[in-house]
This record gives C-alpha cells, sequence and structure tokens, in this order.
C-alpha cells in the first residue's frame, strides 16, 4: 500500500496574530508551495532524512557550521518522529485500533523555510494525513475539527514549538477560511468555529519573502504570549481589534470591496507593529512592507515575519513593485489559493515515471520497498 498526501502552504489574510490569543482570522491555502509525504508498507518502520533538509554530510566544517546557523540543528524528520508518535498516543487514547503493519516515511517540500507561512505544519498535517488514511482512520475517527489540535499538539507539546491553530485550521480544511476562536467557544465545543468562505470571492493574491531567511519566524511570538498572560490592557484591546478586522474583512470579501479589504490588511499591520514594535518585526519585514505601500499595494504579514502577503488589482502594478522587490534582494511572485491539492507522486530514485490520466485519477510510478510499482491517485 503506498499513499501519497500533498498540504499546501498557508497564508493568514486578516486577523493574525489573534488566533493564539481567543481572536479570529481568515485564511488561505496556497497551491503553489506544498509540502508532500510519500507512505509505504515495508517490514520495519522507517523515517528517512531529507537530503537536502536533514543532512548528515558535509563538504567542510565551514559548510556544516552555516547550515545549523541557517537551518538549526533540526529539519522535518523530528517533524515526522513527532507527528507518528502523537497519532499513535491518540489513537490508544481515543480507542481507536490501529493494526501491526509498519510502514517507511520521506517528505519533501518546496515551501520557503523560515517565513511564516507554515511549512512545519504542513510536514505534519501531511503526515497525519497519511497515516490516516495507511491505517484506515477515517474523519468520522479523527474529526476534522479536532485534526488541527492535534497537529498543534505535536507541535507545542511534543517539540515544544510555540503556534496558534490558524494555520493547521486551514491546512486541514483547504481553500478560504473564516475562524473564532473566541475561548467560550473553545470550551464549549472543544474547538473553534471553522467556516468555509467562497474562494471564487477572493482578490488576486502575491507575496514577497525573505529567500534564506536565517530569523526564526516564532521569535515574535514570545514576549506577547507573557504580555497577553499578564492582561495587558494594551495587548487584551490590540486582539479585540483584530477579532473586528476580521469581521469586517470577511464582510468586504463577501460584498467584492476589495479596497476595503486592502485597508483593513494595512491597518491590521500597523495594529501589529504598534503592539510589537521595529524590533521585533525586523528589518526585512519592514522594508517589504515599505516597498509594497510605495508602490500602492496593500500588504501584511501572513504569518510570524519572513514574507509578506497581498491583493492587487492590476497586473502592471504588481510588475511594477516586483522590480523594487528584486532589486532589494527579496523573491516575489503572483500565488493562488486552492481548496485542496492533487499529489503528484515524486521519489528521489531516479525511477522513469509514467502518468496514465483517467476521468477519476492517473496511475503514477512510485517506490515500494524498493522496487518501481503503479499507483493509482484519485483526484
Amino acid at each position: 500500500m503506498i499513499v501519497h498526501r500533498c498540504v499546501g502552504a498557508r497564508v493568514g489574510l486578516i486577523g493574525n496574530p489573534s488566533d493564539g490569543f481567543g481572536g479570529k482570522t481568515i485564511a488561505a491555502l496556497l497551491e503553489d508551495f506544498h509540502a508532500s509525504l510519500m507512505l509505504w508498507e515495508s517490514p520495519d518502520l522507517e523515517v528517512i532524512p531529507h537530503p537536502q533538509f536533514d543532512p548528515f554530510c558535509f563538504s567542510s566544517l565551514d559548510h556544516l557550521a552555516q547550515v545549523a546557523e541557517d537551518d538549526g540543528y533540526y529539519g522535518g524528520v523530528r517533524l515526522l518522529y513527532a507527528t507518528c508518535k502523537r497519532f499513535h498516543s491518540h489513537c490508544r487514547e481515543a480507542g481507536i485500533r490501529l493494526d501491526h503493519r509498519n510502514f517507511t516515511i520521506q517528505y519533501d517540500t518546496n515551501i520557503p523555510r523560515q517565513v511564516g507561512l507554515a511549512g512545519s505544519s504542513a510536514i505534519i498535517t501531511a503526515a497525519l494525513k497519511s497515516l490516516m488514511d495507511f491505517y484506515g482512520v477515517t474523519d468520522r475517527d479523527i474529526p476534522c475539527e479536532i485534526q488541527p489540535q492535534l497537529v498543534l499538539s505535536v507541535e507545542t507539546d511534543e517539540l515544544g514549538i510555540q503556534a496558534g491553530l490558524q494555520d493547521r485550521v486551514i491546512q486541514v480544511y483547504g481553500g478560504l477560511v473564516y475562524m473564532d476562536f473566541d475561548p467560550e467557544i473553545m470550551a464549549d465545543q472543544g474547538h473553534g468555529h471553522y467556516e468555509k468562505l467562497d474562494l471564487t470571492k477572493l482578490p488576486p493574491l502575491w507575496i514577497a519573502y525573505v529567500p534564506h531567511s536565517t530569523e526564526c519566524s516564532g521569535k515574535l511570538h514570545n514576549n506577547m504570549r507573557y504580555r497577553f498572560d499578564a492582561s495587558e490592557p494594551q495587548v487584551v484591546a490590540g486582539m479585540r481589534q483584530f477579532a473586528r478586522y476580521t469581521d469586517l474583512a470577511r464582510e468586504a470579501i463577501e460584498d467584492g470591496d476589495y479596497a476595503a479589504l486592502g485597508e483593513l490588511m494595512n491597518r491590521n499591520f500597523d495594529l501589529r507593529r504598534q503592539l510589537y514594535g521595529d524590533a521585533a518585526l525586523g528589518h526585512h519585514n519592514l522594508e517589504m512592507i515599505e516597498i509594497a505601500r510605495a508602490a500602492g499595494l496593500p500588504a501584511k504579514f501572513p504569518g510570524s515575519g519572513g514574507a509578506i502577503v497581498g491583493i492587487y488589482d492590476e497586473p502592471a502594478r504588481l510588475a511594477f513593485a516586483a522590480e523594487a522587490f528584486e532589486r532589494a534582494g527579496y523573491a516575489v511572485q503572483p500565488v493562488t489559493a486552492t481548496e485542496e491539492l492533487v499529489p503528484e507522486l515524486r521519489t528521489e530514485v531516479a525511477a522513469p515515471r509514467r502518468a496514465v490520466a483517467t476521468s477519476a485519477g492517473g496511475f503514477h510510478t512510485a517506490v515500494r520497498n524498493g522496487r518501481y510499482e503503479e499507483v493509482f491517485v484519485a483526484k
């Protein structure tokens, strides 16, 4: 049995970072950047390191030091390891019986790292979905409303990564989602209120980001949690204001009022800057916002820093801004939101690829226990 899952990057369009503080957000799933997981039955359980993101071989000590400085000491393997462990624990606690088959699991990703596009949670979500597929665990066994919290617990409980629910919700649901994390709703339901919005009403999107970022996006959350828990009036009021922006942005999207949506995105960033301060946001983040606003493009953080997301009305305006971004050393491109991603099977082994399309899906070459086999991927 071969399982393959693909999960896209996330952009928070409005309301973040209030998702970690009882607020509201709207987020979209991107098809341009994604993490993919392949899992197949094998005699022993094996987690395969990624040749680029989990290196154990270096050309020199200088190379090792540079990789450690850029990416830290942990790649994607720890995410898979922790997801498998947490999935096993959850199924045991919930009385979900798993058979005794073993598997080999490997991942790939083209999501830019450490720029706040939810690359880690994409890998974890894809891994969770793959494990559910492999063991026959359905959304009835682990409801969609609970899956984001399970993904989050991998990061917070197993790995000590501070994060909120927004990324995990959109990567489980796909498309465009309105989220309400009101503490009373969370306590009553055991999860937030998640509502799919009409993706066709979303204006064209673009992102810019810092290539090869060495600044961990999660650092922007560190002091805010302490200030919020201490009931600092400015912070508490700010999180409520983010939630109000979200409700107004939802109305703007439904009405097709892109000018109002753009203004709300700008105000979202300005409030974040006021709460966090320029030192916490960093030079690159502020410079990207300045370039966007000089070109007349509204923009804000899609996550916790390292990238910005915006909307545009005319391709020429985005092209003009792109020249300024590229001169300053930033990557920029239009992006597309999507309901879901249909995986294309890939393997690191130089296997001959064959794709036979049908109305329901297609057959692709994959590797199973060291052999090339054909596997069907449904549309």
